[in-house]
C-alpha cells in the first residue's frame, strides 16, 4: 500500500501533485485529500452543490459521503455538470466514498441500500463502500439522532458478507469499515474472505503529523497498518458546529504555535484527510499540504498532547441497545 502521487490542475491551471495510495483491494488509488460532505442538520442544498463543483474545478478527485448525510444527490448532480462542463474527462477520474447507514445495517438490506446510493449519485459504482458504524438500528428509519429504542447488535458476518458480494459485483471496488475499534476490526477479519480495505475515523497516525493530535490511537494505527487497512480520517479539525463536534484541535496552544511557525493554517496540519469545507479559500489550504514536514522537536511536543476523544458516539449508547456504555461501544479504546 505505499502511496503513489497523481497530477492535477487546481487554481489558475497550476499543476499539484496529489498523493495517492492503493488499497488491499487494488482497485483505484484512494487520493489522500478528500472532501467530505456532512453538513448538519443532514441535507441537501445547492450551496452543497456549486461548492463540490467547485472543488472538482480546483483540483479534488477523492469526495466523501453517505446514506444519512443527504448529500449524495447533490453530489451526483455536480460530477454530472463537471463531466459536460469538462472539468473531468469522466466519472472514472474521481474517488468516490459512500456508506451504508445503521437502518440499512441487515444481511438483506445492504444490496438494496448501495443501489439506493448508486441512484441518488447517478453513478455504476462506487470506489469505496464503507459500514457508517458497529450498530444496526430498526430498518426503514434514515434518521440521526436515532431513537434509542431502535438500537440493535449488528450481525456483522451476515452485513459483511452482504458487502462482499457488493463488491463481487463490481458496484463497489473496495469494501470497508468506518468507527471501527481495534477489536471490532479482529472479529471481522476472523470470518472476512475479503478484508476491509479501509477504516475510516476519527483518527490517523501519519509520518508529519496525527492528523487529529488530541486523539493519535497508536494501537489502532499499528493494527491497521499490520494487517494493510488503509485509516482515513475524518474531521480532522474537530468538526466544531456538529452533534458530534468540538473545537478542541484549534484551540491547541502546541497546534496553534507549530502552525504559526510552518506559515500553515489549521487545516494544512495533516495527511491522508476528508476536510470539509465549502469555502474556497479553506479548500485551496487543504490542497496545499505538500511542501513541509515536521521536525523531531514538533514531533516529540504533539506525542505529549493529553489525549481526549471528540466523537464518543454516544447517540449508539443505550441501557437497552447493544452497547451500554461508551467503553463497549468502543471495546476500552478511549
Amino acid at each position: 500500500m505505499g502511496a503513489a502521487f497523481v497530477c492535477v490542475s487546481i487554481h489558475n491551471n497550476d499543476m499539484v501533485t496529489m498523493p495517492e495510495v492503493m488499497l488491499s483491494s487494488e482497485g483505484k488509488p484512494m487520493p489522500l485529500i478528500g472532501m467530505g460532505t456532512a453538513v448538519y442538520p443532514f441535507g441537501a442544498s445547492e450551496t452543497m452543490r456549486v461548492a463540490i463543483l467547485r472543488a472538482i474545478e480546483l483540483g479534488y478527485r477523492h469526495f466523501d459521503t453517505a446514506a444519512i448525510y443527504g448529500s449524495e444527490e447533490p453530489l451526483g448532480e455536480a460530477i454530472a455538470e463537471a463531466v459536460r462542463s469538462g472539468a473531468i474527462k469522466s466519472r472514472d477520474e474521481l474517488f468516490i466514498t459512500s456508506k451504508l447507514w445503521c437502518s440499512d445495517a441487515h444481511g438483506h438490506l445492504v444490496l438494496p441500500a448501495l443501489q439506493r446510493t448508486l441512484r441518488n449519485l447517478r453513478l455504476d459504482y462506487l470506489d469505496l463502500y464503507l459500514i457508517h458504524w458497529p450498530v444496526s438500528t430498526k430498518p426503514g428509519r434514515h434518521e440521526f439522532p436515532m431513537p434509542k429504542e431502535d438500537l440493535l447488535p449488528i450481525d456483522m458476518s451476515s452485513v459483511w458478507k452482504a458487502m462482499e458480494e457488493c463488491q463481487r459485483l463490481g458496484l463497489a471496488r473496495s469494501i470497508g469499515v468506518s468507527n471501527f475499534s481495534t477489536k471490532k476490526l479482529e472479529t471481522l477479519l476472523s470470518t472476512a474472505n475479503i478484508p476491509p480495505a479501509v477504516n475510516q475515523g476519527e483518527v490517523l497516525s501519519v509520518d508529519k503529523v496525527e492528523v487529529n493530535p488530541l486523539w493519535q490511537q497508536q494501537k489502532l494505527r499499528e493494527f491497521c497498518v499490520a494487517k494493510g487497512i488503509q485509516l482515513c480520517a475524518y474531521s480532522p479539525l474537530g468538526a466544531q458546529g456538529t452533534v458530534w463536534g468540538q473545537d478542541w484541535v484549534k484551540n491547541c496552544d502546541v497546534l496553534k504555535d507549530i502552525a504559526a511557525a510552518k506559515g500553515k493554517s489549521f487545516a494544512q496540519q495533516g495527511d491522508c484527510v476528508l476536510a470539509k469545507s465549502f469555502n474556497e479559500k479553506r479548500m485551496l489550504e487543504n490542497l496545499d499540504i505538500l511542501d513541509w514536514e515536521l521536525n523531531e522537536e514538533e514531533k516529540r511536543k504533539i506525542s505529549e498532547i493529553p489525549q481526549r476523544k471528540g466523537c464518543q458516539g454516544l447517540e449508539f449508547v443505550s441501557d437497552d441497545g447493544p452497547y451500554k456504555s461508551v467503553e463497549e461501544l468502543w471495546d476500552g479504546e478511549i
